[in-house]
Protein backbone atom coordinates (compact mmCIF):
# COMPACT_ATOMS: atom_id res chain seq x y z
CA UNK A 1 0.00 0.00 0.00
CA UNK A 2 1.27 3.49 -0.85
CA UNK A 3 1.99 5.92 1.93
CA UNK A 4 0.46 9.39 1.97
CA UNK A 5 3.80 10.96 1.03
CA UNK A 6 4.14 8.62 -1.98
CA UNK A 7 0.62 9.53 -3.13
CA UNK A 8 1.43 13.23 -2.82
CA UNK A 9 4.58 12.79 -4.92
CA UNK A 10 2.62 11.12 -7.72
CA UNK A 11 -0.16 13.71 -7.75
CA UNK A 12 -0.48 15.94 -10.79
CA UNK A 13 -1.31 19.59 -10.19
CA UNK A 14 -4.64 20.05 -12.03
CA UNK A 15 -3.82 23.74 -12.53
CA UNK A 16 -1.34 22.67 -15.21
CA UNK A 17 -4.22 21.08 -17.12
CA UNK A 18 -6.54 24.00 -16.41
CA UNK A 19 -3.95 26.45 -17.68
CA UNK A 20 -4.00 24.61 -21.02
CA UNK A 21 -7.82 24.65 -21.12
CA UNK A 22 -7.94 28.35 -20.28
CA UNK A 23 -5.29 29.29 -22.83
CA UNK A 24 -6.90 27.15 -25.56
CA UNK A 25 -10.15 29.07 -25.00
CA UNK A 26 -8.16 32.31 -25.25
CA UNK A 27 -9.49 33.58 -21.93
CA UNK A 28 -7.30 36.20 -20.29
CA UNK A 29 -5.89 34.70 -17.11
CA UNK A 30 -3.35 34.98 -14.37
CA UNK A 31 -1.71 32.05 -12.66
CA UNK A 32 -0.83 32.73 -9.06
CA UNK A 33 1.86 30.16 -8.33
CA UNK A 34 0.90 26.53 -7.93
CA UNK A 35 -2.29 27.34 -6.02
CA UNK A 36 -4.59 29.47 -8.16
CA UNK A 37 -5.67 30.52 -11.64
CA UNK A 38 -8.07 33.42 -12.26
CA UNK A 39 -9.55 33.75 -15.76
CA UNK A 40 -11.90 36.26 -17.33
CA UNK A 41 -14.91 34.70 -19.08
CA UNK A 42 -17.38 36.37 -21.43
CA UNK A 43 -20.70 34.75 -20.62
CA UNK A 44 -23.97 35.03 -22.53
CA UNK A 45 -25.36 37.62 -20.09
CA UNK A 46 -22.38 38.87 -18.14
CA UNK A 47 -18.63 38.73 -17.79
CA UNK A 48 -17.34 36.86 -14.77
CA UNK A 49 -14.20 35.52 -13.18
CA UNK A 50 -13.44 31.84 -13.07
CA UNK A 51 -11.28 30.95 -10.08
CA UNK A 52 -9.51 27.62 -9.72
CA UNK A 53 -7.92 26.96 -6.35
CA UNK A 54 -5.72 23.90 -5.83
CA UNK A 55 -5.48 22.78 -2.20
CA UNK A 56 -2.61 20.34 -2.50
CA UNK A 57 -2.48 19.05 1.06
CA UNK A 58 -6.18 18.05 0.86
CA UNK A 59 -6.09 17.00 -2.81
CA UNK A 60 -9.08 19.25 -3.58
CA UNK A 61 -9.66 21.48 -6.57
CA UNK A 62 -12.14 24.27 -5.89
CA UNK A 63 -13.69 25.89 -8.95
CA UNK A 64 -15.90 28.98 -8.87
CA UNK A 65 -17.46 31.35 -11.32
CA UNK A 66 -17.76 34.72 -9.57
CA UNK A 67 -20.25 37.08 -11.17
CA UNK A 68 -19.67 40.80 -11.12
CA UNK A 69 -22.97 41.41 -9.33
CA UNK A 70 -23.17 42.95 -5.87
CA UNK A 71 -26.24 42.35 -3.73
CA UNK A 72 -27.71 45.28 -1.87
CA UNK A 73 -28.59 44.48 1.75
CA UNK A 74 -32.33 44.93 1.12
CA UNK A 75 -32.24 42.23 -1.61
CA UNK A 76 -30.09 39.72 0.29
CA UNK A 77 -32.97 37.71 1.82
CA UNK A 78 -34.67 37.33 -1.58
CA UNK A 79 -31.41 36.32 -3.26
CA UNK A 80 -30.72 33.75 -0.53
CA UNK A 81 -34.23 32.32 -0.97
CA UNK A 82 -33.66 32.18 -4.72
CA UNK A 83 -30.29 30.45 -4.25
CA UNK A 84 -31.97 27.78 -2.13
CA UNK A 85 -34.58 27.22 -4.82
CA UNK A 86 -32.00 27.09 -7.62
CA UNK A 87 -29.65 24.76 -5.75
CA UNK A 88 -32.49 22.23 -5.47
CA UNK A 89 -32.52 22.07 -9.29
CA UNK A 90 -28.79 21.52 -9.77
CA UNK A 91 -27.11 18.18 -10.35
CA UNK A 92 -23.60 19.46 -9.68
CA UNK A 93 -22.24 22.49 -7.80
CA UNK A 94 -24.14 25.23 -6.02
CA UNK A 95 -24.75 28.96 -5.98
CA UNK A 96 -23.70 31.01 -2.98
CA UNK A 97 -22.99 34.56 -1.89
CA UNK A 98 -19.35 35.40 -1.26
CA UNK A 99 -19.55 37.26 2.04
CA UNK A 100 -16.36 39.29 1.46
CA UNK A 101 -17.97 41.40 -1.26
CA UNK A 102 -21.61 40.20 -1.52
CA UNK A 103 -21.08 38.81 -5.02
CA UNK A 104 -22.85 35.76 -6.41
CA UNK A 105 -20.80 32.73 -7.34
CA UNK A 106 -21.28 29.21 -8.59
CA UNK A 107 -18.95 26.73 -6.91
CA UNK A 108 -17.95 23.13 -7.22
CA UNK A 109 -15.10 21.17 -5.65
CA UNK A 110 -13.62 17.88 -6.75
CA UNK A 111 -10.92 15.41 -5.89
CA UNK A 112 -9.05 15.12 -9.19
CA UNK A 113 -8.30 11.66 -10.58
CA UNK A 114 -4.67 10.58 -10.72
CA UNK A 115 -4.64 9.97 -14.48
CA UNK A 116 -3.77 13.09 -16.50
CA UNK A 117 -6.33 12.26 -19.21
CA UNK A 118 -9.07 11.90 -16.62
CA UNK A 119 -7.98 15.18 -14.99
CA UNK A 120 -8.48 16.96 -18.32
CA UNK A 121 -11.98 15.48 -18.70
CA UNK A 122 -12.92 16.39 -15.12
CA UNK A 123 -11.58 19.94 -15.40
CA UNK A 124 -13.32 20.49 -18.73
CA UNK A 125 -16.62 19.16 -17.36
CA UNK A 126 -16.51 21.37 -14.27
CA UNK A 127 -15.59 24.44 -16.31
CA UNK A 128 -18.39 23.82 -18.82
CA UNK A 129 -20.88 23.23 -16.01
CA UNK A 130 -20.02 26.47 -14.22
CA UNK A 131 -20.27 28.50 -17.42
CA UNK A 132 -23.57 26.83 -18.39
CA UNK A 133 -25.20 27.36 -14.99
CA UNK A 134 -24.16 31.01 -14.79
CA UNK A 135 -25.46 31.58 -18.33
CA UNK A 136 -28.67 29.76 -17.49
CA UNK A 137 -29.48 31.45 -14.18
CA UNK A 138 -27.99 34.96 -14.45
CA UNK A 139 -31.32 36.43 -15.71
CA UNK A 140 -33.10 34.97 -12.69
CA UNK A 141 -30.80 36.90 -10.35
CA UNK A 142 -31.31 40.05 -12.42
CA UNK A 143 -35.10 39.79 -12.10
CA UNK A 144 -34.70 39.95 -8.31
CA UNK A 145 -31.85 42.44 -8.04
CA UNK A 146 -33.03 44.92 -10.69
CA UNK A 147 -36.55 43.81 -11.62
CA UNK A 148 -38.07 43.77 -8.14
CA UNK A 149 -39.56 40.31 -8.60
CA UNK A 150 -39.98 37.69 -5.89
CA UNK A 151 -37.89 34.50 -6.15
CA UNK A 152 -40.86 32.53 -7.54
CA UNK A 153 -41.71 35.26 -10.06
CA UNK A 154 -38.08 35.51 -11.15
CA UNK A 155 -37.82 31.78 -11.80
CA UNK A 156 -41.11 31.72 -13.72
CA UNK A 157 -40.14 34.73 -15.84
CA UNK A 158 -36.64 33.56 -16.69
CA UNK A 159 -37.15 29.84 -17.04
CA UNK A 160 -39.79 29.81 -19.76
CA UNK A 161 -39.45 26.83 -22.04
CA UNK A 162 -40.23 27.62 -25.67
CA UNK A 163 -42.25 25.12 -27.68
CA UNK A 164 -42.08 24.81 -31.43
CA UNK A 165 -40.24 27.19 -33.72
CA UNK A 166 -41.00 30.42 -35.52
Amino acid sequence: MLSTSELNEERINPLDTLELIVSQNEWPYERLGNEEIVAGINGDWCDFHMRYLWIDDKNILQCAGQMDVKIQPKKRADVLELITMLNERLDMGHFSIWSDDNSIMFRHSLVPPTNSGDIAVSCEMVTRTIIAEINRYFPVFQFIIWGGKSPNEAIEAAMLETVGNA
